[in-house]
């Protein structure tokens, strides 16, 4: 069939064949397969590794993905059978492209620019959601100690009230026991004093008593 396959890089290759006005099948069979020295020489078709189908319009197609340096066998037939030996070409596939290699670095960088970029988008949004939840807690143990501070002034202030008013009037009923004792006709004054009908009623005692006096007195001298 005249197969020659041309352009060959470490990755592809280009195969070109030429048309056959008795291929009547609508499609022609790409072949290929690694390590040429592994390959039975019966051609089987099932010992390919890999099978293309391109139409007949074509003429040319171009292999990719290969192995760089290595040896690959690439037949063409122009129907579904197993190719003979002269369908079929041996070559070797050069060192990897420079392109390729900075191809496959830029991927391989931005994938893992990708791949940091989602575990620290993960990880800011862990520390968000852990400082929302640490200033909620923070908060809600501010209000309570507030409320519970609140509740024990309010309890403190209400127990020296009462501690002050029971002192207070402890303080004056002791004073005033005090002066009851230290003062007992003081009290019997203020309390006549305070009373009318009390005040009034000793001091007519006295008068009469007086009017009696000059009686009795005049009575001894007569006798």
């Amino acid at each position: 069939m005249g197969i020659t396959v041309q352009n060959i890089t470490g990755n592809t290759a280009v195969v070109i064949w030429p048309k056959m006005a008795s291929c009547v099948d609508s499609f022609y069979s790409i072949m290929y397969h690694p390590n040429w020295n592994s390959m039975l020489p019966s051609y089987s078709r099932k010992s390919f590794q890999k099978e293309e189908r391109v139409p007949t319009s074509r003429s040319s197609f171009v292999v990719e993905n290969l192995t760089p340096l290595t040896t690959y066998i690439m037949c063409v037939t122009c129907q579904s059978a197993n190719p003979s030996s002269d369908q079929c070409r041996v070559f070797n596939t050069l060192e990897r492209d420079p392109a390729s290699v900075n191809n496959t670095k830029k991927e391989l960088a931005l994938g893992i620019w990708l791949t940091s970029s989602v575990l620290l988008l993960i990880i800011a949004a862990i520390l968000l959601y852990g400082c929302l939840h640490l200033l909620c807690r923070r908060r809600h143990e501010r209000l309570q100690e507030q409320n519970r501070t609140s509740k024990h002034d309010h309890g403190e202030a209400w127990t020296k009230s009462v501690a002050y008013t029971s002192g207070e009037f402890s303080r004056q009923s002791r004073q005033m026991k005090d002066t009851e004792e230290k003062h007992p006709s003081g009290i019997q004054l203020a309390t006549i004093i305070e009373n009318p009908s009390a005040r009034n009623e000793p001091v007519m005692s006295t008068s009469k008593s007086k009017e009696r006096v000059p009686v009795t007195g005049q009575c001894s001298a007569i006798n």
